[in-house]
């Protein structure tokens, strides 16, 4: 079994950070969205990576399988509310219990009758399952198309080159050619995508029940869902010594960095930082319909704000940034949530108040965006200390996040809901004045005043 140096990465001599550092650390804000335990891509990048050295293959291969791999869920938040809505559910629960069915139309129905409206009203339930009954191919093809085409439009606005994009468009597509959206079969279907499908059906099932769990469901699926001589590999790989516990390894993050093809590396600049911070940007507004746009208008409010306010240079970059993914959070909140037009429960509030916390967690993996972690994460924060998730108060809430909050308030009021419509920017405006010294800081509130009403 092979090793890998698990000091490579963190910032360069140069300033900059490698991509596989950033990009790794945001992995984790997918898997929450998916469903999927904490370092889920991860695991599933290391296992393609191993395949494709087995494989031998070159390293511009290499790294497309390595990208492909790590970002295969790019486009996951875009089909969230769609599930919620088809079954009455948590779209995370779905996807995760969806990714364990056995093959076969079978286990699928059950699914649909056992799951669907769970706890719902039997009106509602029925009326949901006859839905999935009457248009069922129609919407898996549709959802999948939607995740897909979104992650590859993803992908490229993360500059990378286009066979990493295609393969994350084909990730669902299977080696007989029952796969969705485009039905590709055989060697039509990229070999990256071929590896991120098979490394994911691998450390699910391997979550789910260990190593010959994943070893028989891979078996099993060769030659409908996989290339028959890829699972053979696989299992050859699997069986080497030290495989499976290389995949739990506490420094696994690290160890998968380092698998990135060295001469492929590329470090990643301020302009390309940005670049990054609007396109999971893109992903967060993706999770509900009622958010598209939002985190890159409340960064260029926090912008505008910031520079009014005698921000510049770095440190007002920064805090754009932390505006831009203050919401990265809402990607382990369940669809249900985030859409129910009425009033939340204290459990959903429960779960809608954790995004905050999660923002802070996510945004701390990451080298360039850990400062401003805490000031993201703080948005909800009130100066009279009834915010969340820490119930700051005045003293301790930093100017940047009082910035983030206005914008984020203004934004939320002046932008439809699931619950209204988007208010007149007056209305908005004499709203945010009823918070002044209780939720919002009034000069910073003041100079947005002046901003929006030019």
């Amino acid at each position: 079994m092979l090793h890998y140096d698990s000091t490579h990465f963190d910032t360069r001599s140069d300033g900059t950070t490698s991509l596989a550092e950033i990009l790794g650390a945001f992995s984790y804000a997918l898997d929450l969205t998916e469903g999927q335990p904490e370092g889920h891509s991860l695991r599933a990048c290391w296992i393609a990576s191993c395949m494709a050295a087995a494989l031998r293959l070159p390293a511009a291969e290499r790294r497309t399988v390595y990208y492909a791999t790590l970002l295969k869920d790019l486009g996951c938040s875009s089909n969230a509310a769609r599930i919620a809505e088809l079954y009455l559910a948590d779209d995370r629960q779905v996807k995760q219990e969806h990714k364990l069915l056995a093959v076969g139309l079978g286990p699928t129905l059950r699914y649909v009758f056992t799951r669907t409206g769970q706890g719902q009203r039997l009106g509602a339930r029925a009326k949901a399952i006859l839905a999935i009954l009457r248009d069922g191919n129609a919407i898996v093809t549709d959802l999948i198309q939607t995740r897909c085409t979104r992650g590859a439009d993803i992908a490229r606005q993360l500059r990378f080159p286009e066979p990493v994009a295609q393969a994350i468009a084909a990730l669902d597509e299977h080696w007989d050619g029952s796969g969705k959206p485009l039905g590709l079969r055989g060697d039509a279907i990229p070999l990256a995508a071929q590896l991120a499908l098979l490394a994911q059906i691998v450390d699910v099932f391997h979550a789910a029940g260990g190593p010959e769990a994943a070893i028989e469901e891979v078996t099993v699926r060769a030659g409908s869902w996989f290339d028959p001589a890829l699972a053979r590999c696989f299992v050859l790989v699997a069986r080497e010594p030290g495989f499976w516990a290389e995949l739990v390894h506490p420094a696994l993050e690290a160890r998968v960095r380092a698998f990135e093809p060295e001469e492929q590396r590329v470090a990643v600049d301020e302009d390309y930082l940005d670049d990054i911070a609007a396109a999971f940007g893109a992903v967060i507004d993706a999770k509900s319909p009622y958010t598209g746009g939002h985190s890159g208008r409340v960064g260029d409010y926090t912008a505008a704000l910031g520079k009014a306010l005698g921000f510049g240079g770095a440190t007002l970059r920064t805090l754009k940034r932390g505006a831009m993914l203050h919401d990265v959070g809402k990607l382990a909140v369940s669809s249900r949530v985030l859409e129910k037009p009425g009033k939340l429960d204290d459990g959903e509030w429960e779960e809608m108040r954790s995004h905050a916390a999660h923002t802070t967690a996510i945004l701390s993996r990451i080298g360039p965006l850990r400062d401003m972690a805490a000031v993201a994460g703080a948005h909800h924060e009130r100066l009279d200390g009834r915010g969340y998730p820490l119930g700051l108060d005045a003293m301790l809430i930093a100017r940047e996040a009082r910035i983030i909050t206005v914008c984020d308030f203004y934004d939320a009021l002046t932008a439809d809901r699931p619950y209204r419509a988007a208010l007149p920017v007056e209305q908005a405006l004499a709203i945010m004045g009823g918070e002044v010294g209780k939720a919002i800081d009034g000069d910073v509130f003041a100079a947005l005043r002046e901003i929006v009403t030019k």
